[in-house]
């Protein structure tokens, strides 16, 4: 497997973000697939989304993130999607930090956090490869369910549809 490090800014990362539930999510100029089906649901609470937009505006490291390289050249998120989808929605004006939203913050602030760089691992392996890569970088952070380890093992349009029907908060019975 081919391992990468890039540098990715946030504007990059949040270019054409936007979430279409069923549909996905998506960003970096629409080349970034930030929920493919082995993903789990966005799991972060409130003070943990909030930590990680309040490191990014502090300047602060954050947690490499782990991307996978299609034969398109296209992307998907291995690991780092809770922490996508935490900056973008902040940027795109979903929640505020501290009682302020990002439109709200002055021309600086705003370019501070635009411009704050991304430590991305980007890799490029067969799909065997990148799951077993997955299981391993999962280890730590939010536990990994025994049901989600199985969605990146089998993932399909039937593990999808399942996925949509079962896992989401409220669903029929818990995942």
């Amino acid at each position: 497997m081919k391992i990468e490090l890039k540098k990715i800014t946030v504007r990059d990362l949040v270019e054409e973000y936007h979430d279409d539930g069923e549909g996905g999510v998506r960003g970096y100029g629409g080349k970034l697939d930030i929920r493919p089906p082995f993903q789990r649901e966005f799991v972060y609470k409130d003070k943990q989304r909030d930590a990680v937009t309040e490191t990014i505006n502090k300047g602060f490291p954050l947690n490499v993130m782990y991307w996978a390289v299609h034969e398109d050249g296209t992307y998907e998120v291995i690991d780092g999607q809770q922490r996508t989808i935490s900056v973008a929605q902040y940027v795109i004006g979903d929640y505020s930090l501290n009682g302020r939203y990002f439109f709200n913050l002055q021309d600086d602030e705003q370019e501070r956090i635009l411009n704050y760089l991304l430590q991305v691992y980007v890799c490029e392996g067969n799909a065997s490869e990148k799951l077993d890569w997955f299981r391993i970088i999962n280890i730590a952070g939010e536990r990994l369910t025994g049901q989600e380890l199985r969605n990146a093992v089998y993932a399909g349009p039937w593990v999808s549809d399942a996925k949509r029907h079962f896992s989401r908060k409220g669903a029929a019975c818990p995942a």
